[in-house]
Order: structure tokens, then sequence, then C-alpha cells
């Protein structure tokens, strides 16, 4: 018991200790409060604008509907032209446009589009490159394409994501000309640099004078036209090779061309098809193996050309062929078709909402005077945005831009003999 009255009073002790000491601590003590409140308040004052610049940067300013950016994967933003950032997505050709083995394997190319989210395709009919045929007087001595094929016309070829045309002869300095042919053609392997100048992409090679001068001819011009850098499509080595399909991935939208010909409509033509074991063309007269690459080009792309070599020579109106072929091409999946051959403008005409040209006609290929023209559509991916006829003119061994009654004449001339489509005066489709 002593103990704990000892405790108790050592307790007691220790209080009145504390209480000695107690009005100066609790002065002291209120002092130092009233100095940190004041410290907070003037922390808070100073620190206000601080926290609502950070507040504000971290809300996106709303210039229209916008998704909020997500600021831990700073990798996935970059800078827009107001300043502000914006998510950027990656394009789902990626992997593809990474492999280069895969893209020259598979036949693709890429290319960056002039306003994006859309693809400009253009498209001319038959050229020829023959120095013995007047329609490169103009150009031979100097190599001048712009004295044949006009500045004006070249600036809309340029102006093209992907330019394409038909490509009507050989280049090449051997073989010898197909016997009992009337016309033959083959041009200097150096007369390929006309196609760079005039800014063609791809030509189509399924025609019936690749293949005038024999099988050596034609492989001189696929090894040129692979030198000079201008991808082409149907022809090559082997059958494989002339059927496949050339892929263009320009932004985020892969677009797939297939090129054939119907002509001759022999057994045994003179212009050759492609063997498993020989070079050739892509012939479709029977069409059960065309149709069949572009099943497999619409399953591999978003969009695809089908440019066919087929009708009658010199004739505008369409023939059983032509109009037996094209649902069938529509039914496997093109989306465009693109025709040559007859060396003059046939109609304008939409199968299963798809448009179809059945001749574009020469573009720059012999000295007589005859209409032409560029067929120009923007893509998007959606499908088509627009669809424009401008025409043309190749005259005195020229092609040029028609204007102001001469064009207005040749666009009523397209619109008397195309049904189920609407031309505007400017040359733009619709149906």
């Amino acid at each position: 018991m002593a103990k704990k009255r000892s405790r108790k009073n050592k307790k007691k002790k220790r209080i009145r200790i504390h209480r000695s000491f107690i009005l100066p601590f609790v002065i002291t003590l209120t002092a130092a409060m009233a100095v940190g409140v004041l410290a907070l308040a003037a922390h808070q004052w100073i620190m206000e604008p601080v926290k609502t610049q950070k507040a504000d940067a971290a809300i996106p300013r709303e210039t229209g509907p916008q998704e909020q950016i997500d600021h831990q994967d700073e990798s996935a933003v970059t800078e827009s032209e107001g300043g502000e950032e914006e998510a950027e997505t990656p394009s789902k050709y990626l992997e593809q446009l990474s492999d280069a083995a895969y893209m020259e394997e598979n036949n693709i190319y890429a290319a960056e589009p002039a306003v994006p989210g859309q693809v400009t395709l253009a498209f001319a009919g038959d050229v020829l490159f023959d120095d013995h045929y007047a329609i490169t007087g103009s150009v031979r001595g100097d190599g001048d394409i712009s004295k044949g094929v006009l500045p004006e016309v070249i600036e809309r070829m340029q102006s093209a994501d992907i330019m394409m045309l038909n490509n009507e002869f050989a280049y090449s300095d051997r073989g010898a000309p197909t016997e009992g042919k009337q016309f033959t053609f083959r041009a200097r392997p150096e007369t390929v640099q006309y196609l760079s100048d005039m800014g063609v992409d791809l030509v189509s090679l399924a025609n019936n004078h690749a293949y005038d001068y024999g099988p050596e001819a034609l492989t001189d011009t696929l090894d040129t036209l692979r030198g000079a850098g201008i991808p082409y499509v149907g022809a090559g080595r082997e059958i494989n090779e002339a059927r496949k399909p050339v892929y263009y991935i320009v932004g985020d939208i892969k677009i797939a061309f297939v090129s054939a010909t119907q002509i001759e409509r022999l057994d045994t033509p003179d212009t050759k098809e492609a063997t498993e074991t020989t070079p050739g063309v892509f012939r479709c007269w029977n069409g059960e193996r065309l149709l069949e690459t572009i099943r497999e080009a619409d399953a591999n792309s978003d969009f695809v050309v089908a440019y066919i070599h087929w009708g009658t020579e010199n004739q505008a109106e369409l023939d059983w062929a032509q109009l037996k072929q094209a649902p069938e091409l529509v039914a496997a999946g093109a989306d465009l078709v693109i025709g040559d051959h007859p060396h003059c403008l046939q109609p304008i005409g939409v199968v299963g909402g798809v448009p179809v040209i059945y001749s574009l006609g020469n573009f720059w290929f012999n000295s007589k005077t005859l209409d032409t023209g560029l067929v120009e559509v923007v893509i998007d991916e959606t499908g088509i945005v627009s669809y424009q006829f401008v025409p043309c003119l190749q005259s005195g061994c020229k092609t040029a831009l028609l204007q102001g009654e001469e064009k207005e004449r040749a666009l009523a001339y397209m619109r008397g003999i195309s049904e189920g489509v609407q031309i505007d005066e400017e040359g733009y489709v619709t149906w």
C-alpha cells in the first residue's frame, strides 16, 4: 500500500509542476497556431493560380467532340496544329508495312495520300512509245513527254495518289515481230522514263500487244518496268505472277488492282497466256480464273479495281462479252471497273451499284483525232466519294485537256451514250 501511495504522491507532484507552466504554455501555443494559420492562408493565396493552371492543363480544351487523352501513355499522343495534344491512331496495316519481305512477296506498295483519309485514283487508256509510229514524233528528239501529253494533262496525272494506264507495247531491243500480225509494237527500254515523267504509278500489261515480240521481249518489259520502279499487273514470267494483284496501301486504305485481257478471242491467240512455266499475259476470255483472283483481292483489301482489256475495236457500242462479264466482276468483289482496247470512248454505266467505264479509248497512241479522257475517282474507307470524267482530246499526236465548248461537246457525247448515270458540267458522275 505504501508503494501505491508513493506513486500517487509522485503523480500529483508532476501535475503541480505542469500547472505552474500552464499559462505561459497556453500563450505560446496560441501564438504559434495563429502564425501557422496566417502562413497557411498566405500559401494558399500564392499557390491558387498555380493550381488553376494545372487543373486547366489537365482538362483538354473543347473544340468540338473530342475523346479525353490518356496522359498515362504519352507515347500515343502528338502535337496538333493548334498546339493541343490529340490521339494518334496506328495504321491497321502497320504490321504489313513494317515487313519489307512480306510487302515484296505480295506485291504491296505504300504511298502517302495528298488528303488524309482519302485516296485519289486516276486512270487513262492506251499509250504507245514505239519510235516507228507517228505518235512519238514530237518527243523523239529530246525525250520531253510534255510535248506529246501536254503539261496541263500531266499535272492532273501527277496530282493523283495512284495513276494507272494501259502500256500497250513491249520495252525491248530483242525478239521478232509476231508473224502475220498487222501491227506490232516495241519501244526502246529508255522510253520507260515517260511513265515516271507523267506521274504513272502502275501499268496494265494485260493487252494484245505486250507479247508482240515474243517471250524475250515480254520478260525484258518486266525487267525494264521493275528497274524503273513502275509496278505492273496482268502479265508475268508465269501464270501466278501474271494473275497476281498489285496492292497499294495509301494512308489506312488498301487498294487491289487486277488486270486481264479478253483479246484475242481465240483458242490459240497470238498473244500467249502465261502458263506454269512460260511468260505471257493474264487472259479472261474464259473468266473463271479472273473471278477467283478478284475474290482473293477482295478478301485482302478494302477496295478492288478491275482493269479489263475487252470490247470491239473502233466501236462505241458494247458487245455481248463485255455485258456478260461486267456483272460477274462486280459479283466477285470489284468496286470499280475500268475498260480499254476499243481505241474509242465507250459508255459509263453502273452494274450492281458499281461504276463501269467500258473503254477509256486511246490516251496517247496514234495520229488520229479522238476524244479521250481521264477518270478520277476519290475513295475513303466507306467507298467512292466522287467519280469524275475529265475530257481530253488526242489530236496531232498530242493529248490536251478540253475546255469551254469542246469540253461540253465531249461531255454531251458521254451523256448521250451512257445510261443510268448523270454527268454534270464538270464531268462528275452520279447514279
